[in-house]
């Protein structure tokens, strides 16, 4: 039987996986219990909006697992890492009217907030009837921004992660579980 832990040998620049699939899958359970919970007395649809490209496999599983009235939209940003004002740039804009309606931002990894910052303010702006964000992972120790998050799934160190849906130079974003890769990648 194989082991559903062992990073493939194509993978040679993966360390060690952080997070399981299995662990990813109750803990998007756990969470899309919650935002049903929360928003079970919503009376319009819920508007998930997912930051690409990352959050695409985290939004789909959510997305199935919730109870509630919903729809999925995404939207797609730049910013610009050697920027030091950290200037986040709109490449693609959701279709959604927000105006009067529940949004919940779905993204794949909070670094220095940045983007969940701008994102919060831009929809802000809008007119919904509230906003909220959803996160799969957290690095506190990136934060540059005091964003708060209402939904996390995981807490981790300051490591460069890939799988689930994040990439590193488009490699490894569709493995099943989040794996650390090594520094020198």
């Amino acid at each position: 039987m194989k082991d559903s832990l062992a990073i493939p040998a194509l993978t040679e620049d993966l360390a060690r996986v952080l997070i399981d699939a299995d662990t990813i899958n109750r803990r998007v359970d756990e969470l899309a219990r919650q935002i049903s919970s929360d928003y079970a007395d919503a009376e319009s649809d819920l508007i998930l909006v997912g930051v690409l490209k990352g959050s695409f496999i985290f939004i789909a599983d959510l997305a199935r697992k919730l109870n509630v009235k919903h729809v999925v939209d995404f939207i797609a940003l730049s910013s610009y890492h050697g920027d030091h004002s950290g200037n986040v740039r709109l490449l693609m804009d959701t279709r959604e009217n927000m105006e009067d309606k529940d949004v919940l931002i779905i993204e794949d990894i909070l670094d220095s907030g940045n983007t969940l910052d701008y994102l919060i303010r831009n929809f802000k702006t809008r007119n919904p009837k509230s906003v909220k964000t959803a996160v799969l992972l957290d690095k506190p120790d990136r934060h540059i921004l005091p964003v708060e998050i209402d939904y996390i799934g995981f807490t981790i160190p300051d490591v460069w992660v890939v799988g689930y849906g994040l990439d590193y130079n488009e490699k490894h974003r569709t493995l099943p579980y989040i794996a650390e890769m090594y520094p020198q990648a």
